[in-house]
């Protein structure tokens, strides 16, 4: 697999409605909350919390925060947690049991988030309000309506489970990791808001 370095044209045409979306919430109520949503609230989902959260601090949107969930809960993939910890997350343990919950620090001087498998609407999440990103497109079909949402964008990702267990599972996390990232800052980068 290749890192892409450039955003190909239609991959921009898929990022738009979320680019949207959050300019004119931000611009009408002057904070936007993202809920990244996937099957399983394990890998893809987090990643896309963490790398929007990032580049939203990176791009001065300090009123922006994002969450993540699924349409079932299982546990964060450790796989992801490793990634992100390389690329310079600093990862803590802070339980560890069948769905272990994580410390995800991106900032010294900011709150981490929070990393743990959980439905999309457990009540650590916004109950109303957020925008829905859906990442993938599982959860996009099985999950018709979501109570709460403000709007509702799909951005699938190709999962990187399909090659746990063979010899390209490191890559293939690192590669979803710095897709994901690379597609939350150009997103970030595209926000215009005028407040």
């Amino acid at each position: 697999m290749l890192y892409r370095t450039t955003l190909s044209e239609e991959r921009k045409e898929v990022l738009t409605p979320l680019v949207d979306c959050l300019s004119d919430q931000l611009n009408k109520d002057g904070s936007v909350i993202i809920v990244f949503i996937c099957t399983h609230n394990s890998r893809r989902s987090h990643l896309a919390q963490v790398w929007a959260q990032v580049a939203a601090h990176y791009y001065g949107c300090v009123t922006i925060h994002c969450y993540s969930g699924g349409t079932e809960e299982t546990a964060l993939a450790p796989q992801v947690a490793t990634v992100l910890q390389e690329q310079g997350i600093n990862v803590s343990l802070l339980a560890l049991n069948d769905n272990p919950i994580y410390s995800l620090k991106y900032d010294s001087r900011s709150a981490p988030l929070i990393g743990f498998s959980k439905k999309y609407n457990h009540v650590f999440n916004p109950e109303s309000g957020f925008i829905a990103v859906m990442t993938c497109s599982q959860a996009d079909g099985d999950c018709p309506f979501i109570s709460g949402v403000s709007h509702r964008v799909a951005i699938a990702y190709a999962d990187p489970k399909t090659f746990d267990g063979l010899p390209e599972e490191e890559c293939a996390y690192r590669e979803a990791s710095l897709s994901i990232a690379q597609e939350m800052f150009y997103v970030f980068s595209q926000v215009k808001n005028k407040r």
